[in-house]
């Protein structure tokens, strides 16, 4: 009976959006779209071929809250919401270093060409094709540099669930992962710095110490936790994922709202080309790896993670630097349509079991 009802809920929704605009009562139209998405949340859950898609939507319906009433998550009374950004990103790479031990270094060993390809691909791909895109883009410069910012991250925990579900190289995805997320100081600064400098002003030290910070103390306080506590703290397995998800979630609210006025503006053409820019990276990222004589399931695994970027760091960069209105906002889109487009993509090669 309930999921009946959703059912109904889901499909009434919209047709009510739909008048609710064609009559001028557009007070009504914003939550009955964020129904919509929480509807098909819940309902997702009860499909398993859907069931990845349901976290989308609660992005979804947590954006579109924001951008409808951006005054509940930009202040509260004199605090800056904006403020708890740095904290909720240091928290997820906390429990991202839970997760991790030395054994995921150790993969360059076991397998040094198709990580080092890997690399090579996270870290010439996106931050090109972000460069070439804002180049063309024609957008105000900061929410350009956005565009080259959320190319330049690393690549996040995201796409080892993406490999998993696509067959891939997993043990290669988490090894990727992990030392471009250790590269990441090094690279991500220098490339902003490179490709980015013309738009907005970088400071290459301040972005280094900024990711060293957020990400890389976090996951090493996370690494000497799980090798301290190991198997002693499980409510903690269960529990970060959770976390990880809604600091990720929080953070989109947070740019969105903060980002309203430019998104109303340039949304539209920003949705088009980041969808752009994650789709020739997951095309470029597998025919790198084709081109490098590299297996079926590894050619996956570089797509996967050239593909999928870290949004939180880029998120949280953003704000460090100031311009979360603007800067931000790319990290902000590029992280839904990322968890859609990753999700389609590891169904699509699920009904394809890779030959080797």
């Amino acid at each position: 009976m309930f999921f009946r009802l959703l059912s109904t809920l889901a499909v009434v929704a919209p047709i009510g959006v739909l008048l609710a605009i064609l009559f001028s009562y557009n007070m009504l139209a914003p939550p009955l779209i964020i129904l919509t998405f929480i509807a098909l949340a819940i309902i997702f859950q009860r499909y398993p071929k859907l069931k990845g898609f349901s976290y989308t939507m609660v992005i979804l319906a947590c954006f579109a809250a924001a951008v409808s009433y951006p005054q509940y998550f930009t202040r509260w009374g004199d605090f800056d919401v904006s403020t708890l950004i740095t904290p909720s990103i240091q928290l997820i790479m906390f429990g991202m270093g839970t997760t991790m031990s030395l054994r995921d270094f150790t993969g360059l060993l076991k397998m040094p060409a198709p990580v080092m390809i890997g690399i090579g691909c996270q870290f010439t791909i996106m931050p090109l094709l972000g460069y070439t895109i804002a180049m063309l883009s024609g957008l105000p410069n900061e929410i350009s540099a956005g565009i080259i910012l959320i190319g330049c991250v690393p690549s996040g925990m995201a796409s080892n669930v993406i490999a998993y579900l696509a067959k891939a190289n997993v043990a290669l995805s988490v090894t990727i992962t992990s030392i471009a997320t250790m590269l990441g100081p090094l690279f991500t600064p220098l490339l902003m710095k490179t490709l980015a400098g013309e738009f907005i002003e970088i400071d290459t030290w301040k972005m280094m110490w900024d990711i060293l910070k957020m990400v890389i103390l976090p996951i090493g306080i996370g690494l000497l936790f799980n090798g301290l506590f190991h198997g002693k703290t499980p409510w903690l397995d269960v529990a970060m994922p959770y976390v990880s998800m809604f600091g990720i979630a929080f953070s989109i609210v947070v740019i969105a709202a903060a980002g309203r006025d430019n998104l109303l503006t340039v949304g539209p053409l920003l949705v088009l080309l980041i969808l752009i820019h994650n789709m020739f990276g997951y095309t470029l990222g597998y025919w790198a790896g084709r081109l490098f004589g590299l297996g079926e399931r590894d050619c996956r695994t570089i797509a996967i993670e050239v593909g999928m970027q870290n949004g939180g760091l880029a998120s949280g960069l953003s704000k460090e630097m100031g311009r979360i209105a603007t800067l931000g906002l790319a990290a902000a889109i590029f992280g839904p349509l990322m968890n859609i487009s990753g999700s389609i993509l590891a169904s699509w090669w699920h009904r394809k079991t890779p030959k080797n």
